[in-house]
């Protein structure tokens, strides 16, 4: 039992090491690529490894009629609408910034939990929802940085939401099928999703960097297929409040990932800010 759980653990710290650095990687990948033709490629490429993953595991990629409606809606918000969302605001935004803001879906989503169902929440839980806000209005409030528009908070905001919604959506479903199921046909449906917006991109398939093409087969393999599948084995072994520890490191390995190899540099208060901001979810969500 110990060593199953020290293996969870492990794989969650290499997820939060993985999606981490997913923020660098749309950020150069969105060089070239289209906003929307980049989730198309990544999903893609990670439906098909997660296909290989499946008949390894001997997981069945049976779905009953009646859900599909359901599956495909939430493939729907948690790829395509969420990506849409999350692309146009890295494009917008550093990645260190976007991280910060993406990381405060734990706290959204506890919010939304306490309106929705009137769930009468800790003082500690509150604390952490009003100190993680309190940090993104310091990151929002920061100026002076050429490469960020105020458009791109209202998409990063965007992403939030919809995740936010894909977990409600996904929720009921969860019980009745294998979560490498579930993320299977989400990621399926959800790159179907985007080839309207990628067509609309012209999209150029050929003569892309070779920087470009890795990061952006990084997040096809170990973002998506890898990442998931991972993270789906952490939760099963270490169940969701455990499991949100490592996914509260994202925006800490993003921040520092991207001082380190993209010279971004957060201003004073927005290291202030961010500091508040990972505080506020990690005591929201340990408390909840």
């Amino acid at each position: 039992m110990k060593t199953r759980r020290f293996k969870a653990s492990f794989f969650g710290v290499i997820v939060a090491v993985i999606w981490g650095m997913t923020f660098l990687s749309i950020k150069v990948a969105l060089r070239e690529f289209g906003p929307m033709s980049l989730p198309l490629f990544r999903f893609t490429i990670a439906s098909f490894l997660l296909a290989l993953i499946m008949l390894l595991t001997r997981t069945s990629f049976r779905v009953a009629w009646k859900d599909v409606p359901m599956l495909s809606l939430s493939a729907f918000t948690g790829v395509t609408l969420y990506y849409y969302f999350e692309n146009n605001g890295i494009m917008r935004l550093t990645a260190s910034e976007s991280s910060l803001i993406v990381g405060t879906i734990p706290v959204v989503t506890l919010l939304a939990e306490i309106i929705a169902f009137k769930v009468r929440p800790r003082r500690s839980v509150i604390l952490g929802i009003v100190l993680s806000f309190a940090g993104v209005a310091l990151i929002v409030m920061r100026s002076g940085n050429a490469s960020t528009s105020v458009s791109g908070y209202f998409f990063m905001l965007g992403a939030v939401l919809s995740w936010v919604a894909y977990g409600f959506i996904t929720n009921p479903l969860s019980g009745r099928y294998p979560m490498l199921t579930i993320t299977f046909w989400q990621m399926v449906i959800g790159a179907l999703g985007c080839v309207p917006f990628a067509l609309a991109e012209h999209q150029s398939w050929t003569g892309f960097s070779a920087s470009v093409l890795l990061n952006a087969t990084f997040l096809a393999v170990f973002g998506s297929a890898i990442g998931y599948w991972l993270y789906i084995i952490v939760l099963e072994e270490l169940g969701p409040g455990r499991s949100s520890v490592f996914i509260n490191l994202i925006p800490v390995v993003s921040v520092t990932a991207s001082f380190v190899f993209l010279g971004e540099r957060l201003s004073a208060i927005q290291i202030a800010g961010a500091c508040l901001a990972i505080g506020g979810v990690y005591l929201a969500s340990s408390s909840s």
